[in-house]
C-alpha cells in the first residue's frame, strides 16, 4: 500500500558528502514522523536523525553538526544531507515513515529497502 524508495547512497572518501533521498508513495493520507536509521552487520539498527511533520528534528550524538535531515511534505520526501563523512558512518541507511493510510485512523510504520553508504579512501 505504501512504498518508500531511497536513493543517493554510494562510495565517498572521508571528509566527503552525500545526500540521501526517500520518497513515499501509495495510499497516503498523511505522514507523521520520518527518519533515517543505519545498520552495520552484527549490530542493531540505530536512529540517525528524525523529523516531525512540523519540522522538529533530533539527531544521534555521533552525527550532530555533520548531518541535516529535512523533508518536503508536498512531495512526501525526506532527505539526509551528510557532510564530513567518516569511515564509521559506513552502513546501510534505511528511511522510515509513520504513515496514516487513506481511510484509516491510525499510523503504520514503513521502511525503505536500504541504501549502502561506504566511506573509504
Amino acid at each position: 500500500q505504501v512504498q518508500l524508495v531511497e536513493s543517493g547512497g554510494g562510495l565517498v572518501q572521508p571528509g566527503g558528502s552525500l545526500r540521501l533521498s526517500c520518497a513515499a508513495s501509495g495510499s497516503i493520507f498523511s505522514i507523521n514522523d520520518m527518519g533515517w536509521y543505519r545498520q552495520v552487520p552484527g549490530k542493531l539498527r540505530e536512529l540517525v536523525a528524525g523529523i516531525t511533520s512540523g519540522g522538529s528534528t533530533n539527531y544521534a550524538d555521533s552525527v550532530k553538526g555533520r548531518f541535516t535531515i529535512s523533508r518536503d511534505n508536498a512531495k512526501n520526501t525526506v532527505y539526509l544531507e551528510m557532510n564530513s563523512l567518516k569511515p564509521e558512518d559506513t552502513a546501510v541507511y534505511y528511511c522510515n515513515a509513520k504513515v496514516v493510510l487513506l481511510g484509516r485512523g491510525f499510523e503504520y510504520p514503513y521502511w525503505g529497502q536500504g541504501t549502502q553508504v561506504t566511506v573509504s579512501s
